[in-house]
């Protein structure tokens, strides 16, 4: 099996629902954000591109890309981040982290995540599900396409207040699974190929 996703630019308008559910879900801490929304197009969020009346502006949401060769990996003295043999997920064993931040250095998509100190929450307390990872101090996170979730036969959390649906998550090992037949039937792309890294994120275009 290997767990993957597929965006749809043509339908996200950058509203960040999956970014703030996200970061909601996971609890994450004050400044860590495992997805993040850059607009294509202007010099600023938001901003379009071009010069009026030929405007161009689009979205790329970025999160780990749960690579099949990830840099990430390769790099880590601890063997704490690996690659889950059952699903395909990068995962980290916080137990094992040292917080050399070696990952974060090498991964190409800025998607690993590293809390210098004890983590805080703007309201005083982590919220989010009860199962959700735990946020130490010095020790790196990343999105894990919500493996919690996963485990209880749910979808990543980022899926469900998408209001545009531009989120497919499934099995790209099974050819029958949606997220397969979307990439056999439009045309698409991947992040930094040039990296040798084979992200399990797909865009639409």
């Amino acid at each position: 099996m290997r767990y993957g996703m597929v965006i749809d630019t043509k339908r996200c308008f950058g509203c960040m629902a999956c970014a703030v559910t996200c970061k909601s879900a996971n609890g994450l801490p004050d400044d860590i954000w495992w997805n993040k929304i850059y607009t294509v197009g202007g010099e600023s969020d938001d901003a379009a591109g071009g010069v009026y009346p030929n405007l161009e502006r689009h979205y790329t949401p970025v999160s780990c890309q749960n690579c099949e060769s990830p840099a990430c990996v390769a790099v880590c003295p601890t063997g704490a981040s690996y690659v889950d043999e059952t699903t395909g997920i990068v995962s980290i064993d916080i137990e094992v982290c040292i917080g050399c931040q070696l990952c974060d250095t090498a991964c190409p998509y800025k998607a690993r995540m590293y809390n210098s100190e004890e983590p805080t929450w703007n309201h005083g307390f982590k919220s989010g599900y009860s199962d959700a990872p735990d946020h130490l101090p010095t020790k790196a996170s990343k999105c894990t396409y919500c493996a919690n979730r996963l485990a209880q036969g749910e979808a990543p959390a980022c899926m469900h207040l998408c209001p545009g649906r531009a989120r497919f998550f499934g099995d790209f090992d099974d050819p029958t699974s949606e997220v397969s037949q979307l990439i056999e039937a439009r045309e698409n792309y991947r992040l930094m190929e040039e990296q040798g890294t084979d992200p399990s994120v797909f865009y639409l275009k």
